[in-house]
């Protein structure tokens, strides 16, 4: 049953809590999709081009490089939230085949009825958990698996492992690309052993964050980009410097610095993402 949060507010109790769909009131046809009182999603229907969220423009920045603009691409979305991410990539990379897994079936009808994005036979939503989905996936079928899977604010444990990693590994093409969001707060350790267990299968890494999220002044989102190829790392330090709110690309000797002493995370020790402080979220309502 979906009561009103407030007179211009829906919310609604899904699998993983209660998801609101905010009006943006600044843009017309644009919603922000909270659960639990956490920022998931935002999403313009009027132009699935724009990308409100920092680290969403970062990881759009990401799969605008991974390929010549406007050649469509294979993409598993490990979390669909919105659709925010599938909806750019149907606009500006268009005959693209995109798989998106969301682990809330209810969260999905909400998005679909509420927001619905257009119809695409080539953009299928399924059901079920991140990595068992993954599991059956063949070898080498995607250009690009993005995982931003959260469980309110906290990614799950079994999404942090060297594991879980080499599976995301082996189902991208020769020079294909994983991209993680990562939230965390100081000390970064979360942050910093993502990055080993992400070296330890993709050799390849570069981390995109904000200057005060990487000097531990404040809990933010690091996007992490990975692969077995070489990275387009000037182009992509130029696009994140000319965004409205510019971030650092760590690679190479930088990321060696920020990961050194991190340790590779396996299995059997993995844990949720570090929980934001609080007040991380406060949004007015």
């Amino acid at each position: 049953m979906g009561r009103k949060r407030r007179a211009d507010a829906l919310a609604v109790k899904v699998a993983s809590g209660l998801a609101e769909l905010r009006p943006d009131p600044d843009r017309p046809g644009s919603y922000t999709l909270l659960v639990d009182g956490a920022p998931q999603s935002h999403v313009d229907l009027t132009d699935p081009t724009h990308l409100e969220f920092e680290y969403v423009r970062r990881i759009a920045i990401v799969l605008d490089l991974v390929a010549p603009a406007g050649q469509p691409l294979r993409v598993l979305h490990l979390g669909g939230g919105a659709m925010t991410l599938p909806r750019y990539l149907s606009t500006t990379r268009p005959g693209s085949t995109q798989r998106v897994v969301e682990v809330d079936a209810a969260l999905v009808d909400l998005v679909r009825e509420k927001l619905p994005w257009p119809t695409d036979p080539r953009l299928r939503v399924r059901v079920g958990d991140a990595r068992e989905v993954l599991g059956t996936i063949r070898d080498g079928d995607y250009d690009v698996v993005v995982a931003d899977v959260f469980a309110g604010a906290r990614t799950p444990a079994h999404l942090a492992s060297v594991e879980f990693a080499a599976e995301a590994a082996r189902v991208l093409r020769p020079g294909g690309v994983h991209v993680v969001n990562v939230a965390d707060g100081p000390p970064l350790r979360y942050a910093r052993a993502q990055v080993a267990t992400l070296r330890a299968v993709l050799p390849e890494v570069c981390l995109v964050a904000d200057s005060a999220v990487l000097r531990g002044r404040r809990y933010g989102n690091l996007v992490l980009a990975a692969s077995r190829a070489e990275l387009p790392v000037p182009e992509l330090v130029r696009r994140t410097a000319g965004d409205w709110f510019p971030g650092r690309v760590l690679a190479g000797a930088d990321l060696d610095r920020f990961a050194d002493g991190a340790r590779v995370v396996v299995d059997s020790a993995a844990r949720p993402s570090a929980p934001p402080p609080p007040g991380s979220f406060d949004i007015a309502r």
